[in-house]
C-alpha cells in the first residue's frame, strides 16, 4: 500500500509540474505574439559600421541581439546603458552553454556621429559592440520601426547640443523579430536574467 500510495504522489507531482510548464509556455508564446503584433522592427536597415562597413538587419538573422538608440554627446545616461547592456552580454558569455548575444548601438544623433566618431567613443565598452550610423533619413528610418523618440535640443553657443531620446535596450531573436526590452530601472543582471529565459524557451 505504501508503494502503491508513493506511485500515485509521484505520478500527481509529475503530472501538476507538466502542467504548470505547460501553462508558463503558452503564456509566454501569448507574450510573443502579443510583443510581435506591435509591429516593432519588423523592416530591414542598412547603415554603416564603426568601421565604414555595411550593416543591414538581415546581417544578424540566427544571432541574439541587445540593441540600444543612443549617441556619443550623451553625457551619463547613454554611457551607463551602454556600460549595462555590456556587463549583460559578459554575464551571458560566462555560460559556455548559451548561445552569443550581438550587443549593437545604433545613434540617434547621425549628424555628429559618423564612421570615425563612432570608432572613438566605441573603444570603452564592450569589444564587440557594433555602433551603427548613417544618412538622417536612414537612421530616422529605423528608428521609426523600433518607434523610438528622439528630438535635438537647441544648440548653444558653441553649436553642440543634446538630444532627448527613449532609454530602452531591446532584445531581438534570431529571427530578427522583437522579443522583449528593457528600461533604465532594469540592472544588468535582470536583463541577463530574463534573455536566458528567452533562450530556454525559444
Amino acid at each position: 500500500r505504501v508503494v502503491v500510495v508513493a506511485a500515485a504522489g509521484t505520478v500527481a507531482g509529475g503530472t501538476w509540474l507538466y502542467l504548470r510548464q505547460e501553462k508558463e509556455r503558452r503564456q509566454r508564446a501569448r507574450r510573443r505574439a502579443e510583443l510581435r503584433a506591435l509591429g516593432l522592427a519588423q523592416g530591414d536597415f542598412e547603415l554603416l559600421d564603426q568601421a565604414g562597413r555595411t550593416r543591414r538587419k538581415r546581417d544578424f538573422l540566427g544571432q541574439w541581439v541587445l540593441l540600444y538608440f543612443g549617441f556619443t554627446h550623451c553625457p551619463d545616461i547613454c554611457p551607463e546603458e551602454l556600460e549595462k547592456l555590456g556587463k549583460a552580454v559578459e554575464l551571458l558569455e560566462s555560460d559556455p552553454s548559451l548561445p552569443p548575444v550581438q550587443p549593437l548601438f545604433i545613434t540617434v544623433d547621425p549628424e555628429r556621429d559618423d564612421v570615425a566618431a563612432m570608432e572613438r567613443y566605441l573603444q570603452g565598452f564592450h569589444p564587440r559592440l557594433l555602433g551603427l550610423s548613417g544618412s538622417p533619413e536612414a537612421v530616422q528610418a529605423v528608428a521609426r520601426s523600433y518607434r523610438v523618440y528622439a528630438s535635438a535640443g537647441p544648440k548653444d553657443s558653441d553649436g553642440d547640443y543634446l538630444v532627448d531620446h527613449s532609454i530602452i535596450i531591446y532584445l531581438l531573436g534570431p529571427d530578427g523579430l522583437f522579443m522583449d526590452y528593457y528600461g533604465r530601472s532594469k540592472s544588468h543582471q535582470q536583463i541577463a536574467q530574463s534573455v536566458r529565459r528567452h533562450m530556454a524557451t525559444y
